[in-house]
């Protein structure tokens, strides 16, 4: 599932939420901190994990 970053428009904080792609879409996300909904998705580098058969 992805990892995804936010960032509290009220208190400022940043905080990370593992949540599937549908869940991001159907979810209000709310800060842990303050609990305001008033919250903007950080854009963030991701790495991509393969493996190798041989």
């Amino acid at each position: 599932m992805p990892n995804y970053e936010f960032r509290c428009r009220a208190c400022g904080k940043t905080f990370n939420l593992i949540l599937k792609v549908a869940e991001l879409e159907k979810t209000k996300v709310a800060c842990p901190h303050c609990k305001s909904r008033k919250v903007s998705q950080v854009l963030t580098s991701f790495f991509a994990m393969t493996s190798k058969k041989s």
